[in-house]
């Protein structure tokens, strides 16, 4: 019979996943980016017609390529907790490399976007739209470059042998942060881009 004070290590699983310093720089920042959802709902509520005339001017295939290139890291940084879980480092390795390659992607696509409006003479003092639409897309494109160089610094140290399966809570930091990074970007992407 088994002592009910012994516990299982593989029965042990820390919730939420990674560094608690990460959860409360998390809600922080979540809460800043619902402070900046809610004011652009609010202000939108009274300038339908101008928020609905300039949404008109955003590229929304490039927004919508930036979506699948962002959840499909956030699939990648999953199989990399996977597999640091498992042991195997270099894979983590690996699947941390793609997510950044999708990041990269982001990013291009992104700059890219800002160039074309900063081309045409665009900036946050055009009108109430692209004030918005600049200030968060900014925001959220300088948390996808910060949440890159967290995942270059956790695969780095993988590649080095610093985690193992018992002890891997860089690995889940990191993938905390990018998921975070991820789930901001799949309400920006409809409030922005989609809702009329």
């Amino acid at each position: 019979m088994q002592n009910p004070t012994t516990i299982n290590p593989d029965e042990i699983r820390r919730y939420p996943p990674g560094d608690l310093a990460i959860w409360v720089f998390i809600l922080a920042e979540l809460l800043v980016f619902a402070i900046f959802f809610s004011a652009y709902a609010f202000t939108r509520m009274n300038n339908v017609e101008l928020f609905n005339e300039f949404q008109l001017t955003l590229d929304r295939q490039a927004a919508l390529i930036n979506t699948i290139a962002l959840i499909t890291s956030s699939y990648f940084v999953v199989r990399a907790v996977l597999s640091v879980q498992e042991g195997d480092n270099q894979w983590c390795v690996k699947w941390l490399l793609a997510a950044i390659g999708m990041g990269m992607i982001f990013v291009v696509v992104k700059f890219s976007e800002f160039s074309h409006h900063f081309g045409n003479g665009i900036n946050l003092s055009t009108n109430t739209f692209y004030m918005f639409y600049l200030s968060l897309t900014f925001f959220h494109f300088m948390h996808v470059i910060l949440g890159m160089g967290i995942l270059a610094a956790v695969a780095y140290k993988a590649h080095k042998g610093g985690y193992t399966p018992e002890d891997h809570i860089g690995v889940e930091t990191g993938a905390s942060y990018w998921h975070m990074v991820d789930l901001v970007w799949l309400i920006l992407f409809p409030l922005i881009y989609v809702m009329r």
